[in-house]
C-alpha cells in the first residue's frame, strides 16, 4: 500500500464536509506497530463514561443567546453566547468546532510522536520515520546552522538557464515551480484505472482574484506580496530585489489573467479534457511536455488537461517573457516554496505575509505544534493506526455504522417520492444510491513507507527525499488499476469526504467525535450533527457536479432533460440565495462557487431530518421525543447543526474563505440550510416578521 499522504496531492474530487480505538484493522505494519506500542500503553476496550461532552443532552446550551431570535439569526441564537466569551487564539486565524477536535486530535497524535521518537525504532520501520522526522524538524539549531548551504545545487541548476528550453527542463522536474501540475487520479471514463492529469497553476498566491481584484484590501495583498518577494531576495543575499519583484508579479499577474475562474475549474464536464501527448505538445509547444514528461517518467499517450486553454495561454505568456525574469521567479519560488526548511529568518517572512496578513493570524504557531502537524501530514497513516487503537473504539464504529445506513434508507425514501424527478431518473438514483460505500474510521489497508529515508540531523533533506518518494508513489500509480481502498487522509483528520470515482463516502476517526458524534448524546444531537455531515456527503453524489456521475462512477449524463431542467432550476434559486450573503463590504458568498456545499448541507439536513423523524417513530410513544432542559426533539436536532458549525474568523480568513470557497462561511451554513427547511419554522415558531423567513414557495427544495 503507497503513502497517499506524503505528497500532498489530496484529490481535488474529494468534496469534503468542512475544510478538520478500534479493533486491530487487518494488513498493519504488524512489526512497526509492536515497536511503538511497547512504549504505549493503548486501551481497545476503554467503555463509555455515559455523560455527553457537552451540556446535560450533547448541547452547549451556555453558549446560546436567547435575547436574539431564532428566526431572526438562528447561528447567533444558538452560538451568540459563546461568539461573545470566546476570543480566537493568536496562532489561530479562525476558530470553530472543527478547531476544537483538531488541536485534541493533535494532542493525541503528539504523545505518539514523541513516544516514537523516544523509542529509536529499527531503520526503515514506522517507529524511526516518525521519531527521526520529527527530531529533525525540532532541531532548528541545525536548521539554522546549515545556512543558505542545501539550496545551493538548486539553485545552480536555475543560474544555468540559458534558454526557454531549459527552463521547461525545470519546469518538468520534480523540485522546481511550474506553471502547471500534474497528478494521478482515477479516469472518470473509466474509474478503476488511474490516468494524468494536467492543471494550471504557476502563482504564489492563492488564486487570480488576489492578482486581479480592485477591491482596496486585495491592492494591499499585492503590495505585501512584492514586499516579501523583496525581502526573500535580500535574506538570500540576491541583488535587485525590488526589480526582480516587479518582473516576478508583473509575469504571474498574466498568468493569473489565463487562469480559469474556481466557479469555472469546478465544472466536471469542462474540465474533462482527454489529449493525446501530441495534441497537447501541439496546445502548449513552448513547454516541450514529451520531452518533460520523459524526464519525469511519465509514460501515457493521452492525458487529462483540466483547464486547456490556461494551459495554452499560460505557455504563450512563458514563451514570451525574457529569460531573466524566468530564472528570478523560479528560484523566488525554490526559496518561498521551501522558507520553512531554512534558517529562522525565512520561515519568519513567509508566515508574516502568508499567515498574518493574508489571514490575519497574529502568532506563528509553537514549532513543537507545527512539528506534529507536518509528521501528523507526511507520515498519518504510521501515526494513525495507533490513534485508532488509542481513542476511537469499535462501538463507536458499530454505532456510525447504524447511522449511515438509517441515513441512506431515509434518502432512499426521499428519491422514491421526489415529485420533481421522472422514473427514469430516478431508478439510475436509486441504483446510485445502491452502490454507495460508507468507508468509518480508518482504512482496511495502511499506507507503508518502504524505501523512504529519513535522517533525525537532515531536515532539508528529508524534505527532498519525501518529495521524491512522493512523486515516484505517483508514477506506481500511474502503472496500476485504482485501488478502492486506499485513503487519501489519515485517520485522525477532522474532516469527511465524498469521492465520485469510487463513489465513496468517507468518514475519519478524528471527526467523530464530539460535538459531530457522541455516543453519550441524545439521539437528536447526533442526527442533526454527524447524521447531518452524513447526509451532506451522501447529497454530493447528487449535488450539481456529483450528479453527473453513475452508480460506476463514470462521468455520464444519465437525466433526462425534463428532469435535469428541474434540478437547475431548483439549484439556480439556491444560488440566488447565498449570493445575497455578504458579511463584508463588497465581499459576498458565491452562491455558484459554494453551490455544491451549499446542495450538499441543505440535501444533508433533509436526510438526516427524515432519518431522525424516522427514529423518532420507532423509539418514541407517538413518535414524540422527549422534552429535555425546555427544548423538543426537533429543536435539539436543530441545535446541534447550528453546533457544529460554530466558529469565528478574523477578517481576513474571512475574505480568504469568500474568495478561496468552496464552502460558506459557517454562519450560513447554519442560516443558509435552516431557513429552506418547514420543520424548522415549525420547532421554534418562525413567522413573517422574521428575518430569515423564506415564504414556503421560495424555500428551495432539491433532495
Amino acid at each position: 500500500m503507497k503513502a497517499k499522504w506524503l505528497g500532498g496531492v489530496c484529490a481535488a474530487l474529494l468534496l469534503a464536509a468542512c475544510s478538520e480505538p478500534a479493533e486491530t484493522p487487518e494488513n498493519t505494519d504488524a512489526a512497526a506497530q509492536t515497536e511503538i506500542d511497547e512504549t504505549t500503553t493503548a486501551d481497545a476496550t476503554a467503555s463509555a463514561q455515559g455523560e455527553p461532552r457537552f451540556g446535560t443532552f450533547g448541547f452547549d446550551a451556555a453558549g446560546m443567546d436567547t435575547s436574539v431570535s431564532a428566526g431572526d439569526d438562528f447561528s447567533r441564537f444558538a452560538n451568540g453566547g459563546w461568539i461573545d466569551s470566546t476570543e480566537i487564539p493568536a496562532d489561530r486565524s479562525a476558530f470553530g468546532m472543527f478547531t476544537v477536535l483538531s488541536l485534541e486530535a493533535e494532542d493525541h497524535v503528539e504523545a505518539i510522536i514523541t513516544e516514537a521518537q523516544a523509542a529509536a525504532g529499527e531503520a526503515g520501520s514506522n517507529t524511526q520515520l516518525v521519531g527521526d522526522l520529527y527530531a529533525s524538524w525540532m532541531n532548528a539549531d541545525a536548521i539554522e546552522a546549515a545556512g543558505l548551504d542545501p539550496i545551493q545545487p538548486f539553485l545552480a541548476e536555475i543560474a544555468a538557464v540559458e534558454t526557454h528550453d531549459d527552463a521547461a527542463a525545470l519546469f518538468n522536474s520534480v523540485h522546481h515551480q511550474s506553471p502547471y501540475g500534474f497528478a494521478v487520479w482515477a479516469d472518470p471514463a473509466n474509474p478503476e484505472a488511474n490516468a494524468l492529469r494536467l492543471f494550471q497553476g504557476g502563482l504564489g498566491m492563492p488564486n487570480r482574484d488576489y492578482y486581479l481584484s480592485e477591491d482596496e484590501r486585495f491592492v494591499e495583498y499585492r503590495n505585501a506580496y512584492r514586499d516579501y518577494i523583496a525581502r526573500i531576495h535580500e535574506l538570500a543575499g540576491i541583488a535587485d530585489g525590488e526589480a526582480k519583484a516587479d518582473a516576478i508579479i508583473a509575469f504571474e499577474t498574466r498568468i493569473a489573467e489565463a487562469h480559469w475562474t474556481r466557479e469555472r475549474s469546478r465544472e466536471v464536464t469542462e474540465t474533462y479534457n482527454p489529449m493525446p501527448v501530441a495534441d497537447l505538445d501541439a496546445l502548449a509547444p513552448a513547454f516541450n511536455f514529451p520531452e518533460g514528461m520523459d524526464a519525469l517518467g511519465i509514460d501515457v499517450d493521452q492525458v487529462i488537461v483540466v483547464q486547456p486553454s490556461a494551459i495554452e495561454d499560460t505557455a504563450r505568456i512563458f514563451a514570451e517573457t525574457d529569460i531573466a525574469t524566468i530564472r528570478d521567479y523560479l528560484a523566488f519560488h525554490f526559496i518561498s516554496d521551501r522558507a520553512s526548511w531554512l534558517p529562522a529568518a525565512f520561515d519568519e517572512a513567509s508566515f508574516a505575509f502568508f499567515n498574518q496578513t493574508l489571514s490575519g493570524q497574529q502568532e506563528q504557531r509553537a514549532r513543537n505544534k507545527r512539528g506534529v502537524q507536518l509528521v501528523g501530514g507526511a507520515l498519518g497513516h504510521a501515526v494513525g493506526q495507533i490513534y485508532v487503537q488509542r481513542h476511537f473504539p469499535p462501538s463507536s464504529k458499530e454505532q456510525m455504522e447504524g447511522l449511515v445506513e438509517n441515513l441512506i434508507t431515509a434518502f432512499r425514501g426521499r428519491l422514491e417520492n421526489l415529485e420533481w424527478m421522472d422514473d427514469e431518473t430516478r431508478q439510475q438514483a436509486l441504483e446510485k444510491l445502491s452502490t454507495f460505500e460508507p468507508r468509518i474510521g480508518y482504512p482496511e489497508i495502511w499506507d507503508e513507507y518502504d524505501g523512504l529515508e529519513i535522517a533525525s540531523d537532515d531536515y532539508f533533506g528529508n524534505r527532498i527525499r519525501m518529495s521524491e518518494f512522493a512523486w515516484a508513489e505517483q508514477l506506481e500509480d500511474l502503472s496500476q488499476p485504482v485501488d478502492p481502498r486506499e485513503w487519501s487522509w489519515p485517520p485522525q483528520i477532522v474532516n469527511a469526504s465524498y469521492n465520485p470515482l469510487q463513489n465513496q463516502i468517507t468518514f475519519p476517526a478524528g471527526i467523530l467525535q464530539a460535538p459531530f458524534f457522541d455516543p453519550n448524546a441524545d439521539p437528536a444531537i447526533n442526527y442533526g450533527a454527524i447524521g447531518a455531515v452524513i447526509g451532506h456527503e451522501i447529497g454530493h453524489g447528487f449535488d450539481d457536479q456529483g450528479r453527473r456521475y453513475d452508480a460506476e462512477g463514470r462521468l455520464r449524463d444519465w437525466w433526462t432533460t425534463e428532469t435535469n431542467a428541474r434540478f437547475v432550476e431548483r439549484s439556480d434559486r439556491l444560488v440566488e440565495q447565498y449570493n445575497e450573503f455578504c458579511p463584508l463590504e463588497g465581499q459576498c458568498v458565491s452562491g455558484r462557487l459554494s453551490l455544491g456545499e451549499n446542495i450538499g448541507d441543505l440535501g444533508g439536513m433533509q436526510m438526516a431530518y427524515t432519518a431522525w423523524r424516522n427514529y423518532a417513530e420507532a423509539n418514541y410513544p407517538n413518535g414524540e421525543a422527549p422534552v429535555i432542559d425546555g427544548f423538543t426533539g426537533d429543536q435539539r436536532f436543530f441545535l446541534a447543526w447550528a453546533q457544529v458549525w460554530r466558529i469565528m474568523y478574523r477578517e481576513d480568513a474571512l475574505r480568504a474563505q469568500l474568495v478561496n470557497g468552496p464552502h460558506s462561511p459557517g454562519m450560513y451554513r447554519i442560516n443558509g440550510v435552516v431557513r429552506n427547511l418547514d420543520a424548522w419554522y415549525d420547532a421554534f415558531g418562525v413567522t413573517e416578521g422574521d428575518a430569515l423567513y423564506l415564504p414556503p414557495e421560495e424555500r428551495v427544495r432539491i433532495w
